[in-house]
């Protein structure tokens, strides 16, 4: 079996200038816990998330450090925090989307996708013809294939 025999072709996304918002309500509106982000060639850029936008509704957490001798030392890891203030401060969501996101081809098998699905701890993944979005497949996709 492969990816076009069991993904959802007709794929709610959203671009890179799309405000946060709108992604939130759409989520909620839609029942959906995340969705491809496309540029105006229909290429997957990135991928918003209940999770990412989870990081802009909680309260930021400040790093924890010390000063020693005119030093800084992290307790926290500075990159990981650098990386919640952007989404906390994002007001577009290509401020807020996971860049690089993981993708799969029409023609890949479902047996390679739950796989992959798996080890990245991903819910969802895009599925693309020539680059280009044609379809998403989620774990409950997959759970579903199993069945038939």
């Amino acid at each position: 079996m492969k990816a076009r025999d069991i993904m959802t072709s007709e794929v709610v996304y959203v671009t890179p200038d799309d405000s946060v918002d709108t992604v939130a309500r759409l989520l909620s509106e839609r029942k959906i816990s995340g969705v491809p982000v496309v540029d105006d060639t229909m290429r997957v850029v990135g991928v918003v998330s209940e999770s990412d936008l989870m990081v802009r509704a909680q309260k930021l957490r400040l790093p924890f450090y010390l000063t020693l001798f005119d030093s800084i030392i992290f307790l926290e890891n500075p990159l990981r925090f650098n990386e919640e203030m952007k989404k906390f401060t994002a007001a577009r969501v290509r401020d807020l989307m996971t860049r690089e996101p993981i993708v799969v081809d029409e023609d890949a098998e479902v047996a390679d996708i739950a796989a992959l699905m798996s080890e990245s701890e991903i819910n969802r993944v895009p599925v693309v013809r020539e680059g280009k979005l044609v379809g998403i497949i989620t774990r409950n996709d997959v759970v579903r294939s199993l069945v038939r």
